[in-house]
């Protein structure tokens, strides 16, 4: 009724403009309300192939098309209806995921039927080079494969990472898919981990598969028998907490390693590490019993034989070597979780490329266990043993930039460090995927982590020197985030903190004012601007307006004048907020901080020339250097400077008072206008662009002079 009345080219205007990002139809399809789909189609014209924002199972699907909401949703009515009236059967979301695809991860057999009868293409892959098989043997949908590979779907298609439609469904658990997969002829690949279908099940612990193909000698071989074996006895330790199903495991494996001919002995470990408790992997079938009395060195024997098999590279073994140390720090046992954790972040970053998600998360757990080591020390009844400044320092070295290099076998391999190395990889344009706000995490959680550093003095000499070393490297690196804050900035800013509001019986508190002190020191820039203008002291007064730190910024020489792009000031910000709160909360600040204290000549100069002449932008990106006075009066007199400026600039008698000069300067009228206006204090003039008509103004001993060229902001902005 709404729609009617109108014309009809206004209503397919509004049937067809996205609001929040979705349209009428798209929301239509996604909920199965196929008489206001059919309306909007036929009677208002909506575009069948018009893609949006949906909401399936909690994630955001962009650029769905109505034809993949129905599809995934399961409406068959609603399929049929955009087909009908022309929608594109090979549509694709922003992820290239198709209505095919949509339809076999539910397990939607009608849909698929109708959609390859209607020129669905069975082999279009998502982004990840996923196919519909793959994802229907990962579900299980055994109806959906046979269908497909009726339809001489590949059955031994690889995606973007090697593995194929048989190592999703070992790694689901579903043998009834494999077995169809295995008489259609799948083969034992491996992917690009090195993975076979029989170690993806073993290492997700699906027995039943894994004795499934260790009796099928023509698919495996009595290695990798030996090894799924092994692998999945490891599995049984760490992820069903079952150990007696892991020594049974084990000793299939021995039994098949050394009562067979010919035996196949392991291989010698390439090193014995620390942080396993220097365990060395038992070869002796008679010792394995002995390990149950033992459940410890029962853990470190699966980290072990995990390494060995899948290799450092695999995520699972730098995840399980995290687990283990997790449940090492819920038991109070924090020095082994130290141990762990920091083996398997030299792992992953000797690995992985800068920026990963999984060394991000590995240098998130070490700043959320030491801020609950720092804040339990004296706020629970619960004995918590102290940081030590090397766990803390040799962490955070290794997430800014410094070049270690860590022993794997007879290699030494060059650790790749997350900050320095992401933000150069960034630069380079060869992130593959991965954009700034990577490195914003990774920022976030060094600063973490160098607070924490900074908490307390270090404990001599050489501690403080190394980590005051570790802060200017973290500062010479002048890594940003997206919006051209540096660490003073992501420390002040809304982003900068990564657990949540600290609890007040916190004794650790995040903005540090140690922190800041200490880059300040190594030369952290107090006067950097963001994309918005903002200095350090406007997101200060934003977000964490503690006059303690208000303090330290302006001590090292913050501008308490200085006005962003949106024209605010650290004033103005601290009382936009007028409520009653704010007002007490401010007084507070402003007994603290004295304005005029840090009120300077050139700020004051500034306002002057402000309020005289009511300037609203100026430059402060170029200027040129004046060496003779009488260069400087000659500029003041072709660019027609106020005498009445000068006057407030200098607080002096209406100028020339004395004496009537001519047009021409000459020394002596050089020397008067020095004397007059006490320019002897002053070394040289600067010369700056400026709008409109030049002005003057003195900093730090020196007479600045604008000129009229580029525009920018109020002169507060800079100095």
């Amino acid at each position: 009724e709404l729609l009617e009345p109108r014309e009809k080219n206004e209503v397919v205007k509004l049937v067809t403009t996205a609001n929040h990002g979705t349209t009428p139809l798209v929301i239509a399809c996604r909920n199965g309300h196929y008489d206001v789909a059919e309306y909007l189609i036929e009677k208002c014209g909506a575009n069948v192939n018009q893609p949006g924002l949906a909401m399936f199972d909690g994630e955001m699907i962009e650029r769905a098309p109505p034809l993949w909401c129905a599809a995934a949703a399961g409406y068959l009515s609603l399929v049929k209806l955009l087909v009908k009236n022309g929608a594109w059967v090979n549509s694709t979301t922003k992820t290239h995921s198709t209505p095919l695809r949509a339809a076999c991860f539910d397990g939607h057999f009608e849909i698929v039927k109708f959609l390859v009868n209607h020129g669905a293409d069975i082999e279009m892959a998502n982004r990840h080079g996923h196919t519909s098989l793959m994802i229907a043997c990962y579900k299980g949908h055994i109806k959906i494969v046979r269908f497909l590979l009726a339809l001489q779907a590949n059955v031994n298609r690889k995606s973007i990472k090697g593995n194929t439609a048989l190592h999703d469904c070992a790694e689901s658990g579903s043998l009834e898919v494999v077995k169809v997969l295995i008489e259609h002829g799948a083969r034992m690949d491996v992917d690009s981990y090195g993975m076979s279908p029989l170690l993806t099940a073993a290492v997700t612990g699906h027995r039943h598969i894994v004795e499934y193909f260790i009796h099928m000698p023509r698919l495996v071989s009595r290695k990798e028998r030996i090894d799924a074996l092994e692998l999945l006895g490891a599995t049984y330790v760490d992820k069903k907490r079952d150990m007696m199903g892991a020594l049974e495991c084990w000793k299939r494996a021995m039994n098949e390693r050394y009562y067979v001919n010919p035996v196949i002995l392991k291989p010698p470990p390439l090193l014995v590490v620390a942080a396993y408790d220097f365990a060395r992997e038992i070869t002796d079938p008679n010792a394995l019993d002995g390990l149950l009395n033992d459940p410890d060195e029962m853990r470190m024997q699966a980290l072990v034989i995990r390494e060995r098999i899948l290799g450092p590279a695999h995520p699972d073994t730098s995840y399980y070597i995290r687990y283990r140390g997790a449940v090492y720090a819920d038991g109070g046992m924090f020095s082994r979780c130290i141990e762990l954790w920091n083996y398997a972040l030299d792992m992953q970053q000797s690995m992985l490329e800068p920026l990963d998600p999984m060394t991000q998360s590995s240098l998130f757990s070490f700043s959320e266990l030491f801020s609950f080591m720092v804040n339990r020390q004296i706020n629970t009844g619960r004995k918590v043993p102290p940081v030590h400044k090397r766990d803390l320092l040799q962490v955070f070295k290794k997430a800014v930039s410094f070049q270690d290099t860590v022993s794997y076998g007879k290699s030494r391999l060059q650790m790749v460090l997350e900050v320095k190395q992401g933000k150069e990889m960034l630069d380079r344009g060869s992130a593959r995927g991965r954009d700034i706000a990577y490195l914003n995490k990774v920022l976030v959680i060094t600063l973490h982590l160098a607070s924490l550093l900074c908490h307390e003095m270090p404990e001599s000499i050489v501690e403080y020197e190394a980590l005051h070393q570790a802060l200017y490297e973290l500062v010479q690196i002048n890594a940003k985030d997206n919006n051209d804050r540096n660490v003073l900035h992501l420390i002040f800013s809304e982003r900068g903190t990564i657990f949540g509001p600290e609890p007040k019986s916190s004794t650790y508190l995040f903005p540090s004012a140690h922190l800041i002190k200490a880059l300040i020191k190594v030369g952290a820039d107090v006067t950097a601007r963001d994309a918005t203008g903002s200095t350090v002291l406007h997101l200060a007064a934003m977000f964490y307006p503690l006059p303690d730190l208000i303090v330290i910024l302006l001590d090292a020489g913050a501008h308490i004048d200085a006005v962003n792009k949106m024209g605010n000031t650290f004033e103005t910000l601290i009382w936009s907020n007028n409520t009653y709160e704010t007002f007490l909360w401010n007084k507070r600040l402003y007994s603290s901080v004295y304005p005029v204290k840090y009120t300077t000549l050139a700020c004051l100069a500034a306002r002057v020339v402000k309020k005289i002449y009511d300037i609203k932008f100026l430059s402060y990106k170029t200027y040129r250097l004046i060496t003779f006075w009488s260069d400087a009066i000659a500029f003041l007199e072709e660019q027609h400077i106020h005498k009445k400026l000068l006057h407030e600039f200098w607080n002096l008698p209406s100028f020339p008072a004395r004496r009537t000069y001519s047009n021409n300067f000459d020394n002596e009228r050089l020397n008067d206008m020095k004397e007059e206006m006490s320019l002897s204090l002053f070394s040289h003039v600067e010369i700056y662009p400026f709008s409109k008509i030049s002005r003057g103004i003195i900093k730090h001993n020196r007479l600045i002079i604008y000129d009229g060229n580029n525009t920018a902001n109020h002169c507060t902005r800079s100095h």
